[in-house]
């Protein structure tokens, strides 16, 4: 049995469909990008986590 032609509406949800992946895939290589641009500033990324350290103690002089 051959396959008929799609309806116009399968053709506008994959048009639609493409358009979303796009932009998602987009989306998922500007975060990516940001992160290695962050990662390779060379600086030490220190967040707050309860616990202490000594490079962000104060200095007692």
């Amino acid at each position: 049995m051959a396959l008929g032609r799609d309806h116009e509406l399968h053709t506008r949800r994959r048009s639609r469909n493409l358009g979303v992946g796009l932009v998602l895939g987009a989306f998922v290589l500007i975060v990516f990008g940001i992160t290695i641009a962050k990662l390779s500033s060379g600086q030490m990324m220190e967040a707050f986590d309860h616990t202490i350290r000594p490079s962000l103690a104060e200095q007692d002089k």
